[in-house]
C-alpha cells in the first residue's frame, strides 16, 4: 500500500466508516455509524433521482430456487461465481448472484398493456458472490454486495431514448458526487462458452448501444470479453489515485431474458409483444461507490454526503449553552451536527480535529452576545460572522442543492 495516496481501506478504517471481523468473514465488511450515515444517503440520494426519472421502487428476496437461474442463465454461464445451492427440503435455493430475475418476475407477475410502458422498476439490493480470496480487497471486491439496479421493460422503439436517459442520471450523480468517469467502454463478447449462444441477439443489441452512445455524444472504447453473459454493456469506468480502472456504472440491453420468462405486453394490435429489458446502475455498488468517493474526496465528503457536516465550537465553556442551541437547531433543519467543548482541547486542536468536516462555526463571547457564529469552511474560508439562523440557513440550501460547492 502506497501511503502517500488516498486509500480507501486506510482511510476508511480511520474515519470510522466500516471495518471486519475475522468472526464474519473476509469480504464481508460491516459499517461503523458514520459509514452509515454516507452508505444511507447515498442510497437516499440515488432512489430520490430514479422517483423523479418515473421509476416505482421494489424489495425482493435474496435467495431463490436454483431452477430461478436455470432459466435466467445465470446457472449456465456464471455458476462459478455463485454460492453453492442450500437444501431446503425438496427445494435448492441459492444466494442471488443478481436481481434482474427477480425483476423479470415481477414483471411477469401482472398482465401489461403497451400504455404502461415503459416500466421502470428500481431497487437497492443486496446480493451474493463467491469471490476467491486473494482478489477480495476493502471495499472494492466484496462477498455481500448492496447494488443500485433498476431494470426498464419497454418496445423496442423505447429502447435508446431509456438507455441514454440511464446515460444521464449517471453524469448528474457523478457531478453531484464530485467524481469523474475517465472513460466509456462498449464491452462485447469474447470467445468461449460464457456467453449465451445467439448471434442475433448480440448484433441487435450492440447496434442499440452504439446508438446510444452515438446520440448522447459520448466517445467510447470497444473491449471484447467484458460484457455480460447475455448481452453487451455500455461501462462507465473510473480510475483510483493509483490510476487502476474499474467499472461503476452500467447500461446493458438484454433481449434474452426477456424470452427465457416469456415477457410479453399486449401491444396496440391486441396481440402479444416482448419488451426488451434495460438493465441500469447509477453508482453500481454501494460498497465499490464509497470506497471510490473516499478516495477521491481523500476523506472529505461533499457537503450533502458528509457523516457530519457542522461542528459547533465554543471558545471557552461560558459559550458552550449557546453552542448546544446551535447544535439543536441545525438539528431541527435536518443537518448532521456536532458540538466539539473546551474539554475536547484547545479551540485550535478542535478546528484541526474537525478539518475533513464542511463546516465549522465558532462561537466566542463577542458572538454569543450577539446571537451570531463564525463560519470556517473546510478550504479555509471565513466569510465572517453572521446570524445563527442565517448561517444555518445557508449551510442547509447549499447541503440540499447537492454538488461540491461549499459556499456561494
Amino acid at each position: 500500500m502506497n501511503d502517500s495516496l488516498p486509500d480507501h481501506r486506510r482511510l476508511g478504517r480511520a474515519l470510522g466508516l466500516f471495518d471486519t471481523d475475522p468472526l464474519i468473514g473476509a469480504g464481508l465488511p460491516y459499517w461503523l455509524p458514520d459509514g452509515a450515515v454516507v452508505r444511507h444517503t447515498l442510497e437516499e440520494y440515488v432512489r430520490e433521482a430514479e422517483r423523479r426519472a418515473g421509476y416505482r421502487h421494489v424489495y425482493s428476496p435474496v435467495l431463490g430456487k436454483r431452477e430461478l437461474y436455470e432459466i435466467s442463465g445465470h446457472w449456465d454461464h456464471y455458476r462459478d461465481d455463485m454460492y453453492p445451492p442450500m437444501r431446503l427440503g425438496a427445494d435448492e435455493v441459492v444466494l442471488r448472484p443478481s436481481l434482474c430475475p427477480h425483476h423479470a418476475l415481477i414483471y411477469r407477475s401482472r398482465p401489461h398493456s403497451y400504455r404502461e410502458l415503459p416500466l421502470r422498476i428500481a431497487e437497492s439490493g443486496g446480493m451474493h458472490r463467491a469471490e476467491l480470496s486473494g482478489v477480495l480487497g476493502g471495499l472494492t471486491r466484496v462477498r455481500a454486495i448492496q447494488l443500485n439496479d433498476a431494470h426498464v421493460f419497454c418496445t423496442l422503439d423505447q429502447v435508446v431514448a431509456e438507455a441514454r436517459a440511464a446515460l444521464e442520471l449517471i453524469a448528474r450523480a457523478y457531478a453531484d458526487l464530485g467524481i469523474e468517469a475517465v472513460r466509456h467502454r462498449l464491452s462485447l463478447p469474447g470467445a468461449g462458452g460464457k456467453y449465451v449462444a445467439d448471434p442475433d441477439l448480440w448484433r441487435r443489441a450492440t447496434a442499440l448501444l452504439r446508438e446510444v452512445l452515438a446520440e448522447a455524444g459520448v466517445a467510447y472504447e470497444e473491449a471484447e470479453g467484458e460484457a455480460a453473459f447475455y448481452g453487451p454493456k455500455i461501462d462507465v469506468q473510473i480510475a483510483d489515485p493509483a490510476g487502476r480502472e474499474s467499472t461503476l456504472s452500467t447500461v446493458q440491453i438484454d433481449f434474452h431474458q426477456p424470452a427465457r420468462f416469456d415477457l410479453h405486453y399486449t401491444g396496440a394490435d391486441g396481440a402479444r409483444h416482448r419488451p426488451v429489458m434495460v438493465h441500469r446502475s447509477i453508482i453500481g455498488s454501494v460498497e465499490r461507490a464509497v470506497a471510490h468517493l473516499v478516495e477521491a474526496h481523500a476523506g472529505a465528503f461533499p457537503a450533502w454526503l458528509s457523516p457530519v457536516q457542522l461542528v459547533v465550537l465554543p471558545v471557552a465553556e461560558e459559550q458552550r449553552e449557546q453552542a448546544a442551541a446551535v447544535v439543536r437547531e441545525a438539528l431541527e433543519l435536518g443537518l448532521r451536527a456536532e458540538l466539539a467543548g473546551p474539554a475536547d482541547g484547545t479551540l485550535g486542536a478542535r478546528i484541526r480535529a474537525a478539518r475533513l468536516v464542511p463546516y465549522q462555526a465558532v462561537i466566542g463571547a463577542r458572538e454569543a452576545a450577539a446571537g451570531l457564529a463564525a463560519p470556517r469552511l473546510r478550504d479555509g474560508r471565513r466569510p465572517g460572522a453572521l446570524p445563527v439562523p442565517e448561517l444555518l440557513s445557508r449551510i442547509a440550501a447549499r447541503v440540499a442543492a447537492r454538488g461540491t460547492a461549499l459556499w456561494e
